[in-house]
């Protein structure tokens, strides 16, 4: 599907035959693909990584906290 719910990505899912992705979904093509461009540890022991889509290059930041 060309254009539809997810923009112009024809695999919102990855192309045929990567394995299914997890977690997050680009808010704009809605693929599940990214590569990490950085990661910082907050003084609050948070890790911050900035994320790209692989598909569409947008960029987003996701927050991980560590468990005790």
């Amino acid at each position: 599907m060309i254009g539809g719910e997810y923009g112009n990505n024809p695999y919102p899912d990855g192309a045929p035959g990567e394995p299914e992705p997890r977690g997050i979904r680009c808010p704009k093509c809605g693929c599940g693909h990214f590569e990490v461009v950085y990661t910082r540890k907050m003084p609050s022991g948070e890790i911050r990584r900035r994320r790209e889509c692989r598909y569409c290059g947008r960029r987003v930041t996701t927050t991980e906290r560590v468990g005790a």
